[in-house]
């Protein structure tokens, strides 16, 4: 072979040489450069190892392992069983490579497959489009006791449409509250999708035949994933970060009247970086465009009396985000 590549390369060179033959150039040059040895094997196919198995001895192994005697053991076991008889035909990682060669090694444990969940991708562009909704607990007044409480957010205008506390975490109350807020926001059909993750309560049956005789939407974000629920556990940060948020509750009472001044306030006067500096209030009821006009002449008047204090031209408006995502597309 490798006299035919030395007659053609003086006419076509090696490379075209070595492909029209099938042989490899790193061959050519190998068995070129030693040429009182030629390496017939790796012209065709390679010569097995010195110390492998023989194509007998490998079915003499395998069917040793298939025998009624054998077939329930392990290859270590039989390695074992054998040196006590006086035997030996090979080593256990070999017993292991003849029975992967024959596809005869796999997990024998019955192990639960995790299913692949599919990543949320909600986009809203106005109110009441999506909702997120999530449940916290509270402290009570002594240790191990706790107030749940659930909230339900509009992502788009971060306005709180609807929320509960109670002494436990009950499908049949998120169930109340999901009701009483779609009537209250006077939800439609085929309007609303509810995001919420894996909890109990959000996947129960009860949520989820309520949610199917509204004609609302529902999806759930994939496991321990917090990132797919952001706007609900930031709202819970800005709950608990207040200055006035308790360490503990002394009563469930004490408790609904610090969740009633928080979510009037949240609602009302909380200024939102993520919503144009607006409050939740003004951008879920239609208000955002009014107030930014005011904000715009305001912010004319005055470069107009003092253009030289902004050397980047007219200051701007924070604007109103068109759209708000939930797990925004690469693509978008």
């Amino acid at each position: 072979m490798r006299e035919a590549v030395d007659t053609f390369r003086r006419d076509i060179g090696v490379k075209p040489s070595c492909e029209a033959l099938g042989l490899g150039r790193a061959t050519y040059y190998r068995t070129k450069a030693s040429p009182g040895v030629e390496k017939e094997s790796s012209l065709g196919a390679p010569n097995p190892p010195p110390r492998a198995l023989g194509p007998e001895e490998r079915r003499q192994v395998l069917d040793l392992m298939h025998s009624e005697r054998f077939m329930d053991q392990a290859p270590r076991e039989i390695y074992a069983t054998l040196l006590d008889e006086g035997h030996y035909l090979c080593s256990v990682r070999t017993m292991y490579r003849i029975l992967e060669q024959e596809s005869e090694v796999r997990e024998r444990r019955n192990q639960l497959r995790h299913p692949v969940y599919e990543k949320p991708e909600l986009l809203a562009t106005a109110a009441n489009q999506v909702w997120s909704w999530d449940i916290t607990r509270l402290l009570g007044p002594v240790k191990w006791t706790y107030y749940y409480l659930y909230v339900i957010l509009d992502i788009f205008s971060r306005y709180v449409v609807g929320w509960m506390l109670t002494r436990q975490e009950s499908a049949a109350l998120a169930q109340h509250l999901i009701e009483a807020t779609c009537h209250k926001q006077a939800i439609q059909p085929n309007q609303l999708t509810i995001h919420a993750d894996r909890g109990s309560s959000m996947t129960s049956k009860p949520v989820a035949f309520l949610l199917a005789d509204l004609g609302v939407t529902k999806t759930h974000s994939r496991p321990h994933t917090s990132n797919d629920n952001p706007f609900s556990e930031a709202q819970f940060k800005t709950l608990k970060y207040r200055p006035d948020f308790p360490e503990r509750f002394g009563s469930i009472e004490e408790a609904r009247a610090f969740c009633q001044s928080f979510f009037s306030w949240y609602n009302q006067e909380h200024y939102h970086t993520g919503i144009g500096l607006l409050t939740p209030h003004v951008v879920h009821y239609g208000l955002a465009e009014k107030v930014i006009e005011a904000r715009r002449n305001v912010l004319g008047e005055v470069y107009r009396l003092h253009p030289e204090r902004f050397v980047n031209g007219p200051p701007q408006v924070n604007p109103l985000p068109k759209g708000v995502w939930i797990n925004r597309p690469p693509s978008e």
